[in-house]
C-alpha cells in the first residue's frame, strides 16, 4: 500500500504524465490509498498506472453519493502483485449524464463489472462491447442501488394469492 508521501508522489507523476487536472485530489486514510481522477482521463490513468505495476484490476464498483453531485462514482481497485501494493482510483459522474469511457479493452475483466454497475446505477460506460443489464430483466425500468430508487417491492404471486379469471 502506498503511504501518504508515496501517494502524493504518484499523484505528481500522473499530473506531470496526463496534465495537472488528471488528478483531482488524493486520500490516504486508514491505509487506504485512493487517486480522485477527472473522468475525461480514465484510460490514461489506468494504462499510466499498469505501466507501473498496477496490473491488476481486482475490482470495479458503483457508488451513488446522494445528495452530492457529481452524485455517482466508479471505483477501480488496482494491484501491483510483485510489491503487494494497492490503490483505489475513484471518479464521479452527474446523474443527468452518468457517462465514462469503458475501459474493456485493456481489462478485460471489468466487462461484466462495468454492466452491473450500468445495470444498478445507470452508468454508461461509452465504447463497451455489450452493455446491457445483466443482473435485471432488460424491460425493468430504473436502478436499483441508487439511493433515490423507491423502496417498496413487487407482489409475490403465490398460489393463495393468485387471481385467475
Amino acid at each position: 500500500m502506498p503511504d501518504a508521501t508515496g501517494l502524493e508522489l504518484l499523484a505528481r507523476e500522473l499530473r506531470e504524465a496526463e496534465g495537472e487536472d488528471a488528478v483531482l485530489d488524493t486520500l490516504y486514510f486508514h491505509e487506504r490509498a485512493t487517486l480522485t481522477i477527472d473522468p475525461t482521463r480514465i484510460r490514461a490513468v489506468l494504462a499510466h498506472l499498469r505501466e507501473h505495476g498496477y496490473a491488476f484490476m481486482s475490482s470495479l464498483h458503483g457508488v451513488d453519493y446522494h445528495p452530492e453531485e457529481p452524485r455517482l462514482g466508479v471505483l477501480y481497485e488496482l494491484l501491483d502483485m510483485s510489491r503487494v501494493d494497492r490503490v483505489t482510483v475513484k471518479l464521479r459522474v452527474p446523474t443527468d449524464a452518468p457517462e465514462v469511457d469503458s475501459v474493456t479493452s485493456d481489462w478485460p475483466t471489468a466487462d461484466h463489472q462495468e454492466r452491473e454497475v450500468y445495470d444498478m446505477f445507470g452508468v454508461v460506460f461509452r465504447g463497451h462491447p455489450d452493455l446491457r443489464r445483466i443482473l435485471m430483466p432488460e424491460d425493468y425500468e430504473g436502478h436499483p442501488q441508487r439511493r433515490d430508487f423507491p423502496i417498496g417491492g413487487e407482489p409475490v404471486l403465490f398460489t393463495y394469492n393468485d387471481t385467475k379469471t
